[in-house]
């Protein structure tokens, strides 16, 4: 199989897993025989200290290695990026590598380095949830989308942060070698189950904000403590001791959302543990649930989670279920 050249581009500050999660990925396809010629880049060659002080040493420098002829290129984000877009001449060269590439492709906020180009403009990106604003705010000819895990965009591709650069490489081994090879990369490095972009970078707990106050937390609990239970907007404010009216302005201030899409997204969340941990119908999961039916259940999924319910249980069933 004839390989295909892959460059990551490194900088002092880089996140290591940015680098060191896509590279295993493409150094594990085609196994035993390499599919991809894995390089490192940085603005001089030798040791580049990441931003948690692990060094990797870069096979080369901007100086030594030419822009042309790379398959695709793979800018790593991390704390440095900040000060790496304002170095001209590493801007320079990845803009005449991205030029010619045949993807050009980013890990969290290392879009900042290829938006950095110019070569970004009027597409769609993602990026690290906590870069969102910076990106828009420096970027605004970006149309910036940070609830998946990576994007794809014609042939620039962008991920979330850290572990998505993973997600992300599979995603690519799988348009260059087939679902197939992609899936037996997974297996070797204990992945298995592959996430698809659209998934969310985060679940209901962690991209929530917190109630501040006693009647809203109450509110919240008793819909994690039952998701399934009706929790309309009358039960949680009898809860909650407030006026329908005054918990749903409470609410909405508080936690950014209103309270029923805040329990469809907590019932979504319990549905998607219930479609990896078992082999309920999904008619029953939905009516466990609080959906209702399977049709509500479907449609909640594609609002929040982009695949069918199926498909996520098939993408995301425990390894135990395959054993």
């Amino acid at each position: 199989m004839q390989q295909r050249r892959v460059v990551f581009v490194i900088f002092e500050g880089f996140q290591s897993l940015d680098l060191s999660g896509p590279f295993e990925v493409f150094q594990q396809a085609g196994w035993p025989d390499p599919g991809y010629d894995c390089r490192t880049v940085a603005p001089v060659a030798g040791p580049v200290r990441s931003a948690s002080g692990l060094r990797v040493h870069a096979d080369h420098g901007i100086g030594d290695l030419d822009p042309t002829g790379i398959d695709t290129l793979v800018v790593a984000g991390g704390t440095g990026v900040d000060d790496a877009v304002r170095d001209p001449a590493l801007v320079a060269w990845i803009a005449e590598a991205a030029t010619t590439a045949r993807r050009i492709t980013s890990v969290c906020s290392g879009v900042f380095l290829l938006a950095a180009t110019g070569l970004l403009t009027g597409r769609r990106v993602t990026t690290h949830w906590s870069r969102d604003a910076q990106l828009r705010r420096e970027h605004p000819g970006l149309t910036v989308d940070t609830r998946p895990i990576f994007v794809r965009d014609g042939r620039v591709w962008t991920s979330a942060g850290v572990t998505a650069g993973m997600d992300l490489a599979l995603a690519l081994v799988e348009d260059d070698l087939g679902r197939q090879a992609a899936h037996a990369v997974a297996q070797r490095l204990v992945l298995f189950l592959r996430r698809p972009g659209s998934q969310a970078q985060f679940s209901v707990p962690l991209w929530s904000a917190q109630p501040a106050t006693d009647p809203i937390r109450t509110a919240v609990s008793a819909v994690h403590a039952d998701p399934g239970a009706p929790h309309t907007l009358a039960d949680l404010a009898g809860r909650a001791g407030l006026s329908p009216r005054h918990l749903q302005r409470r609410f909405t201030a508080e936690l950014g959302m209103g309270p029923a899409e805040y329990v469809e997204r907590v019932r979504v969340e319990a549905a998607q543990r219930a479609l990896t941990g078992g082999d309920e119908p999904v008619t029953t999961i939905a009516r466990r649930c609080g959906l209702g039916s399977s049709e509500s259940l479907r449609r909640a999924f594609h609002r929040h989670c982009g695949v069918t319910p199926t498909d996520y249980r098939n993408r995301f069933r425990t390894t135990d279920d395959h054993a």
